[in-house]
């Protein structure tokens, strides 16, 4: 417990002192993300600020890697592609496919260091599945990262949420989730509305990645049930999927930039602040119940799959009373 401490506030420290000099260095046009007609901001704003939690958790890794060389360096490779990509990305826009093809050869790298610690490592079909889930959650946090402290907070929910339901995260993984927890934090000193900095695609995608390998080791460890971390993360990974659902059925460019998902109606209409604001309220009261109840190993697959249907109503009915997804939905006030 006095270690996680430790990893949690030596995290935060770091984090704010790296976060403040970085801010100081990409300040310059080239760096800077401009305001256009579908971006949530007003005014020039630094960019890339992922960066710092990224070296972090990457420097965990390294270390890591000195008890558990194939973990530690196939996390690393894994994690360096998500995030050298997004940095490219960053800096001068790059096609889809070739963002993909990186997302998934960095989620098969990190699938494999994860089986090593795993009692059944995943094979054929199912091992599939868990690279288009880590492919999906890293491009997830991509698509939800267009408001102020909106990704940042997410994170810090879900790290604390695991934590608090789980009873401590045992071994590298609870490390890693204090060490995000104090990253998170720190860059949200500099990310809340209004933020100073955005975290950029480097640490978006990067940020989706770690979150979704701790919810693969973790359900595979029966440490967090797969249904808990589903719950937690629910206000990110149903808006993404409601909104992407919409626009293929209604045959709209789905590469294009956009401002339909739900969390960018209520930003539009009642800002930033308020934005996170309702999100803390609907993670702590509602979200966070529900992932408690759905946590004993006791419940079953039909308990638990109700657990996530209750978590998700209200925003269903959110989505579909504000047309979200739908071009028209811009318009409803």
């Amino acid at each position: 417990m006095v270690s996680h401490v430790l990893i949690f506030l030596g995290a935060l420290i770091c984090a704010l002192i790296l976060q403040w000099g970085l801010l100081t260095l990409v300040a310059r046009p080239k760096l800077l993300a401009m305001p256009n007609q579908r971006s949530s901001h007003r005014r020039p704003t630094p960019t890339m600020g992922g960066v710092v939690a990224v070296l972090m958790v990457l420097v965990f890794c390294v270390s890591l890697a000195q008890t558990d060389t194939v973990l530690g360096w196939g996390l690393f490779a894994g994690l360096v592609g998500a995030a050298g990509i997004g940095l490219w990305d960053d800096l001068q826009p790059l096609p889809g496919t070739v963002r993909l093809l990186v997302h998934i050869l960095s989620s098969t790298a990190v699938l494999f260091a994860l089986q090593t610690q795993w009692p059944q490592p995943l094979t054929g079909p199912i091992a599939a599945v868990a690279v288009f889930f880590l492919v999906w959650s890293t491009n997830l946090y991509n698509f939800m990262d267009g408001i102020d402290g909106y990704a940042a907070l997410q994170c810090l929910s879900f790290c604390l949420g695991v934590q608090m339901i789980g009873l401590g995260v045992p071994g590298w993984a609870g490390d890693l989730v204090w060490l995000l927890s104090g990253a998170a934090l720190g860059f949200l000193a500099f990310n809340w509305p209004p933020a100073k900095i955005f975290m950029g695609d480097v640490g978006s995608g990067f940020l989706g990645l770690v979150i979704g390998l701790l919810v693969l080791h973790l359900w595979q460890t029966d440490i967090v049930p797969l249904s808990v971390s589903l719950i937690l993360l629910a206000t990110f990974w149903f808006d993404a999927s409601y909104t992407l659902f919409v626009r293929l059925v209604t045959g709209q460019r789905v590469t294009q930039a956009h401002r339909l998902h739900l969390y960018q109606w209520l930003a539009m209409r009642r800002g930033h602040l308020y934005t996170n604001a309702v999100f803390l309220v609907f993670s702590v009261f509602w979200l966070m119940p529900l992932a408690w109840w759905a946590f004993p190993a006791s419940r079953t697959a039909l308990m638990s799959s109700a657990a996530i249907v209750l978590a998700i109503l209200p925003m269903l009915f959110a989505c579909w009373r504000f047309k979200v997804g739908l071009p028209a939905g811009e318009d409803v006030a």
